[in-house]
């Protein structure tokens, strides 16, 4: 019979740890790493070449766009095996700074029922009145709703019937 040093076959010293001490095995296949430590090496491999491209982009677009030339520059240092650290570069427009007004939305407290007050959370109902209300007084007749429906019914009818005529024939 062969032996393993005739064949090149060689069974591994012992098992290896990861490389990153997480107390877990590595193997070489994974670069000595555990499954996971290899697992988030590669993702963070993916989005720095991912970011890589995108920033290659954006300056490739920018410097055609107005000639404008970069406001603030920062550094992003990834720890990510054999990735460099890369200088990122933001550009900042006039018009961007003056359409960064966000309307507040001003805390009103708990939503109540506008004629019991009672408060209602999610399961209030909103009337074409234009209230909300509790499920006892979400209907118009138990809350004196000011909204027309009758008017509202006619002209619906109206729009989705229109009068048709036809053209009226000369008698012979």
């Amino acid at each position: 019979m062969e032996s393993h040093n005739e064949t090149g076959c060689q069974a591994p010293n012992g098992p290896i740890l990861c490389i990153n001490n997480c107390g877990f095995f590595g193997s070489a296949a994974t670069a000595n790493m555990c499954s996971k430590c290899h697992k988030d090496m590669m993702l963070k491999q993916e989005q720095a070449q991912a970011a890589a491209s995108s920033l290659e982009s954006i300056v490739n677009g920018s410097s055609s766009e107005n000639g404008k030339e970069p406001v603030a520059s920062e550094v992003l240092d990834l720890q990510a095996g054999s990735v460099d650290t890369q200088v990122i570069s933001t550009e900042l427009s006039a018009g961007s700074s003056s359409s960064m007004d966000v309307d507040v939305k001003v805390n009103e407290g708990p939503k109540r029922c506008a004629s019991c007050q009672k408060r209602v959370g999610l399961t209030g109902f909103n009337c074409k009145c234009g209230s909300l209300f509790c499920a006892v007084h979400r209907y118009s007749d138990k809350h004196d709703c000011l909204f027309d429906y009758r008017t509202a019914a006619r002209d619906a009818i109206a729009r989705a019937n229109p009068v048709v005529k036809a053209d009226k024939l000369d008698k012979i």
